[in-house]
């Protein structure tokens, strides 16, 4: 298991995304992955739909896939594990974070890889300043990843199948602390426009203070976090890099 003393995120680039950018290098499609880049770490959250796309789209974002140090998979969805097998041959020394509930078929796979993978359950720390929700969700298990910036909590997740307000409060519940940015696939793709303005009037409720909201959050829903948060709203699809000051 990896503890490395780092210090805070550095940024975030979105390296798969079906929100479409201007970069011409990039290749869109169904799913999301991000790279967080941090002091002295680097992780890969999912890995997009298609390892192919991935590895374009992170060699045209100039970044090493055999820099990464942890690939952090929130749940098992195709369109967030799709790119796992190309990942991990080209990197196999990358430790696999996974929460509970994945397949045997799935880790089977891992193992036939040679790659070492961990299981979380609940809420855990994985590195000094970053964050398993552990597996959430009556369904489909999923985790989100949370990163200490000294800015405040920076929650990252695939698509929010347990509910994207049920994660904020979970995080809440256990830092007791400030989130400074929610980002990744918030899983509002079917909300009308009452229900977005209701969604996006909790996070401003909870104290969200900025939001990148992309994948599979669904257009009315990423136009109406557009409208309230104004400035603090950033853009989160393909080719986007967050800075964390």
């Amino acid at each position: 298991m990896i503890h490395l003393l780092i210090g805070g995120v550095t940024e975030i680039k979105v390296v798969f995304n079906n929100i479409k950018t201007e970069n011409k290098n990039l290749e869109p499609l169904w799913g999301f992955a991000g790279v967080i880049k941090m002091e002295k770490l680097m992780v890969l959250f999912d890995t997009g739909s298609n390892g192919e796309i991935l590895l374009s789209n992170m060699k045209n974002m100039g970044i090493n896939p055999k820099e990464i140090d942890i690939l952090f998979l929130s749940h098992e969805h195709y369109d967030h594990v799709g790119g796992v097998d190309e990942f991990l041959f080209i990197n196999s020394s990358a430790e696999v974070i996974i929460p509970t509930g994945f397949s045997e078929g799935f880790k089977k796979r891992l193992e036939n890889l040679g790659v070492k993978y961990k299981e979380i359950s609940g809420f855990e720390k994985i590195t000094e300043k970053m964050y398993s929700t552990g597996g959430m969700g009556k369904g489909i298990k999923e985790q989100a990843l949370v990163l200490d910036s000294p800015q405040g909590l920076v929650i990252i997740t695939g698509c929010a199948h347990p509910g994207i307000l049920s994660i904020i409060k979970k995080v809440k519940k256990e830092f007791k602390r400030d989130i400074y940015l929610v980002m990744g696939g918030f899983h509002l793709g079917g909300y009308g426009k009452k229900e977005a303005e209701e969604i996006v009037k909790v996070f401003k409720k909870e104290g969200v203070k900025k939001v990148a909201p992309s994948h599979c959050t669904g257009e009315i829903s990423i136009k109406e976090f557009k409208k309230q948060y104004e400035d603090d709203f950033i853009e989160g699809g393909l080719g986007a890099t967050i800075k964390i000051p």
